[in-house]
């Protein structure tokens, strides 16, 4: 059900440490988050695209991650110039399109790729238990980091037991309609999924204890330090601050 195929690789991007990864790409989607200059943004994009070059992630893999943002971008590029009310650059009856509008936009499309590119490059080329492993070691709660896991985990036995639900209820004659009797079955469903699935995390959870479970997160992956991290997270550190400064102090 999940898209698991840019986990198993041979990169330098497979290669660096999870942890790493998760600061580098946090350091860098937050600065071009905060950047407002096309140019600058522009800079972030294809930092994103060299990431993506170095995971070995094609454009087809690329374009497969893009796609749910693509329609989120259409609807902006339609409705946001058209709400602006300066610098209008051409009108139609009561409908005018602005530059403002359009500037926007077009900063909001490309932070959106960019973000979406980096964190394809850093954080999806490694599994979950990796990815668990190193917030914890990044000292992220255990509450939060037991969540990502167990919602992975069991997001599939969820989406089992909502279909075997849906399945006896179709065998009960239930035919899903723009009416009272089918909002009602639905409100029903949702409620005896959400019954079932409160009564498996208590049974995993006792399953758990039974085992040892100590509500502390133990991991076997061991990452031995490597120059390759150090440079990398410089690397991407410089690329942040850099733009960063580059545009609060020549070009703003």
């Amino acid at each position: 059900m999940l898209d698991t195929s840019l986990e198993c690789g041979d990169s330098i991007i497979h290669r660096l440490d999870p942890g790493i990864r998760i600061l580098s790409a946090v350091l860098v989607s937050v600065a071009a988050a905060l950047s407002r200059n096309l140019g600058i943004i522009a800079c972030y994009l294809g930092l994103a695209i060299l990431l993506c070059a170095m995971a070995r992630i094609t454009a087809g893999q690329a374009a497969a991650r893009l796609k749910p943002l693509f329609w989120f971008l259409v609807m902006l590029w339609i409705f946001l110039p058209l709400t602006f009310t300066r610098e209008i650059i051409a009108q139609y009856g009561w409908v005018h399109i602005s530059m403002d509008g359009i500037m926007l936009t077009a900063q909001i499309t490309l932070k959106a790729v960019a973000i979406l590119l980096i964190f394809s490059a850093l954080i999806v080329t490694m599994t979950v238990s990796s990815l668990g492993a190193a917030l914890h070691r990044l000292h992220v709660p255990d509450k939060m980091v037991f969540l990502l896991l167990m919602t992975y985990r069991y997001i599939a036995v969820i989406r089992e037991e909502y279909r075997r639900l849906l399945r006896a209820a179709r065998f009960r004659g239930f035919t899903p309609g723009t009416n009272l009797h089918s909002y009602k079955t639905w409100a029903y469903l949702v409620g005896m999924l959400f019954v079932r699935a409160s009564h498996r995390a208590k049974r995993v959870y006792q399953a758990m204890l039974c085992r040892g479970f100590s509500r502390k997160f133990h991991t076997l992956d061991v990452y031995a330090p490597n120059g390759l991290n150090s440079v990398f997270l410089a690397a991407m550190g410089a690329a942040g601050i850099g733009l960063t400064l580059m545009e609060r102090l020549w070009i703003t």
